[in-house]
């Protein structure tokens, strides 16, 4: 292990796993390792992330290839060179490099392990807080969750990754039936209970049946805030779901849904067809215009971490706002890829460089 690492490993971590027995070491995870006294016993960095679901696909997708850390010739999954990256190192090997680890140079053994755990943005935020995790996944700000006098936001450093546009998504027969766009003041209708039918806004005579997200999630929060201008405006929806997976699967068994759901989930041919939305005279349209300023269901998406960013955090999230990981985490995802100028600004929270 070089200088640099050892004094890496030393402070890079703030959840620890002991390995014990030295058949297991750094050959089979290929963590760094720090001495502790005792030969038989390594400690392993591994890096930690939970929170939002929405983020989840992005920083799940990250974490599976940095812990495959494919060679440089492995063209589908890393070929820095179409990405302008001149190096000849294995994934996980190049971005962890650049903040001192040293490369193990081989497939399946990045320099450090990742996992990324799946729950909502209130848990990650609650847990990279509580210094559980190393990276709190949130699709709404600290603020909006914790409030804007809580002490804790001063301790939080907000990296923003992409940006999600939140569609309005119904079931199948309901888009077919006609309804491919409603209005601001009918959609804050639906969620208020005022607007019951769907023949109500030119549907079909059918009880309308309104998703939500659960309280603590971001996408709620975002909905809430940028729909009715108050995060904790009370809403009516018929049911409430914790995660987007479970809200797109109940918009395709029932035929009678509405909801608002994280970009990643849309399916415009199968069984959650998106509609328009028509706000202050603008139709805001999937594949058009979601993306814009204009559009109030636009929101961040957040990797927060705790107090500052060290240089384990800073190579993982360093990687997703390269455009390499703009392009593979980001972009496929359906999420919107963050400008080159404002890549920069985020990548100035992180660690100084070795």
């Amino acid at each position: 292990m070089t200088q640099d690492s050892k004094r890496l490993s030393g402070r890079v971590s703030r959840r620890k796993f002991l390995i014990g027995g030295s058949t297991v070491g750094a050959t089979a995870l290929a963590g760094c390792t720090l001495g502790s006294g005792d030969e038989s016993e390594s400690e392993i960095d591994t890096l930690t992330a939970d929170g939002s679901s929405t983020v989840y696909p992005i920083a799940n997708r990250a974490a599976s290839l940095w812990n495959g850390n494919p060679p440089a010739d492995d063209q589908e999954y890393w070929g820095p060179g179409q990405y302008g990256i001149d190096t000849d190192q294995n994934l996980a090997d190049y971005w962890a490099g650049l903040y001192g680890f040293e490369a193990t140079g081989e497939r399946s053994v990045p320099p450090f392990q990742t996992q990324v755990a799946l729950s909502h943005s209130g848990t990650g935020v609650e847990a990279v807080t509580n210094q559980r995790v190393d990276i709190g996944n949130a699709s709404s700000t600290a603020e909006s969750i914790l409030g804007s006098d809580s002490e804790d936001v001063d301790n939080l450093v907000d990296h923003v990754v992409g940006v999600d546009g939140q569609p309005i998504v119904v079931s199948r027969e309901i888009y077919d039936a006609g309804v491919t766009q409603l209005t601001g003041d009918q959609l804050r209708a639906i969620y208020k209970g005022e607007i019951t039918n769907w023949s109500q806004v030119g549907g079909p005579d059918r009880e309308i049946y309104a998703i939500g997200r659960a309280e603590d999630s971001g996408t709620d929060t975002a909905f809430r805030a940028n729909l009715y201008g108050n995060p904790d405006e009370p809403i009516s929806p018929d049911t409430r779901q914790g995660q987007n997976q479970q809200v797109a699967q109940l918009v395709q068994q029932n035929n009678n849904a509405i909801a608002y759901i994280a970009l990643a989930f849309v399916n415009p041919d199968g069984g959650t067809p998106p509609i328009g939305l028509e706000l202050d005279g603008t139709l805001y349209e999937y594949g058009k215009n979601l993306g814009a300023k204009g559009y109030p269901l636009s929101r961040d998406l957040h990797c927060y971490t705790w107090q500052d960013t060290d240089e384990r955090e800073s190579a993982f999230i360093n990687m997703i706002l390269s455009e390499f990981g703009q392009q593979n985490f980001v972009a496929p995802n359906n999420y919107f890829m963050l400008p080159p100028s404002r890549r920069e600004e985020e990548r100035a929270k992180l660690a100084d460089q070795a």
